[in-house]
């Protein structure tokens, strides 16, 4: 560990939130949490918590990225964390969309913006968020190290097998169509804690990430890289969701517009915030399906079937492409804490090497852990992700180096 600095700020920067964590990199402690929500509305929320004191939260309208960041520095200033602190090593961005340049963690200068910016076309709800951070902390602190960790950093290891379309490269390369994948910082994570589970090193496991949150993906993980995800040119692909499809026949779009006579806005609001477990049953809240279908909701229990009917073929299909599985790792919120997703997703499985043990798989938090019996040949695990940590040790590791 540095003998310097030693704590980094981590920033992630919505479309209309800022959510950020200070933390300690000697013993991953968070010094303050906290978020900044409904920017640009009049009804702007900062909730504050630091480590060592008691929340606070602040009602006023926060007009912009820029006014939401100062609005930050104010709180963790009034704690005595203030971004002058010399106890402050660099400042870390989570950036949804890295395109194929982005590998991997990268100091932010004028040239990166320009990149992150050429990319807004491929995260244009996101990415303008993302600049807006890394502009305004960059103003704040001109002389602290900026990094920006993209989502699509993790799966930039995927072979041109997995990540191409079967569509006329020429085309593709010229629009910058294929599989980019999304939640990098999270598979990464979650892969790397489920190998420290198995007491193994990274490059010695095989393992499924199913990070089930309202947003979902999956990803095969061969020793520690990424060699294929749900998710493709944009979140929309893969796993159902909370209000996302993900798979579908590409002529359904056609067919809404020539048939259904839609827009293409409209069919890109259906498909993206109208569609997924909202779409099916009016609920994207598992807990609430869950609850329905316990009653006897009938909408529900077939929203629910459609959910795990795509996340088993999805198990399957990575369990195929890996070859060898050590590990099936569950994360997100869905993933952490929805005993009855883990146990469907795995049931009928067992001739793969998958089994849950009920009475392990009901248990409630206690961090990561199997919910697996002892004697099946894959791990069933469930890992709750950190995605703030995982951006704040990349960036700690690229300051320091």
């Amino acid at each position: 560990m540095s003998t310097g600095p030693t704590r980094v700020l981590v920033l992630n920067s919505g479309s209309s939130s800022v959510k950020y964590q200070l933390i300690d990199m000697r013993d991953s402690s968070r010094l303050a949490v906290g978020l900044v929500e409904r920017i640009g509305e009049q009804t702007s929320r900062l909730k504050h918590t630091p480590a060592d004191g008691e929340s606070r939260e602040r009602t006023a309208p926060v007009p912009d990225h820029e006014a939401a960041l100062k609005a930050v520095a104010a709180e963790l200033a009034e704690d005595g964390l203030g971004l002058d602190s010399p106890e402050l090593a660099a400042i870390g961005h989570r950036v949804v969309h890295g395109g194929l340049r982005f590998t991997e963690p990268t100091v932010v200068d004028d040239d990166v913006l320009a990149e992150i910016e050429r990319l807004i076309p491929l995260a244009p709800l996101h990415n303008p968020a993302g600049l807006a951070g890394l502009r305004t902390a960059r103003a704040l602190r001109p002389d602290l190290p900026q990094v920006a960790v993209f989502d699509t950093a993790f799966h930039t290891t995927m072979p041109e097998s997995a990540a191409r379309y079967a569509i006329d490269p020429e085309v593709a390369d010229r629009h910058r169509i294929r599989r980019y994948g999304f939640h990098g910082t999270s598979h990464a994570y979650v892969s790397r804690e489920t190998a420290r589970l198995l007491g193994k090193d990274p490059s010695e496991v095989d393992v499924i990430v199913l990070h089930l949150g309202n947003g979902a993906s999956a990803s095969a993980v061969r020793g520690g890289v990424c060699v294929d995800t749900s998710m493709g040119l944009t979140p929309l692909e893969g796993l159902v969701m909370g209000t996302r499809s993900g798979d579908l026949d590409p002529a359904v779009i056609f067919h809404l517009a020539r048939v259904g006579e839609m827009s293409m806005d409209e069919i890109d609001t259906l498909l993206n915030k109208g569609s997924g477990l909202l779409g099916l049953c009016g609920d994207n809240d598992m807990r609430e399906i869950r609850r329905r279908v316990d009653g006897g909701d009938e909408a529900a229990a077939l929203a629910f079937d459609i959910y795990i009917h795509r996340l088993k073929k999805y198990i399957g299909a990575y369990y195929a492409v890996l070859g060898t599985v050590d590990a099936v790792a569950f994360t997100a919120g869905v993933g952490e804490n929805a005993a009855p997703v883990r146990e469907a997703a795995v049931a009928g499985l067992e001739g793969l090497g998958l089994a849950v043990d009920s009475g392990l798989n009901a248990v409630r938090g206690g961090g990561a852990r199997l919910i697996s019996p002892a004697e099946a040949r894959v791990a069933v695990a469930v890992v709750p992700t950190d995605e703030e940590l995982e951006i704040a040790t990349q960036t700690y590791a690229l300051v320091t180096a």
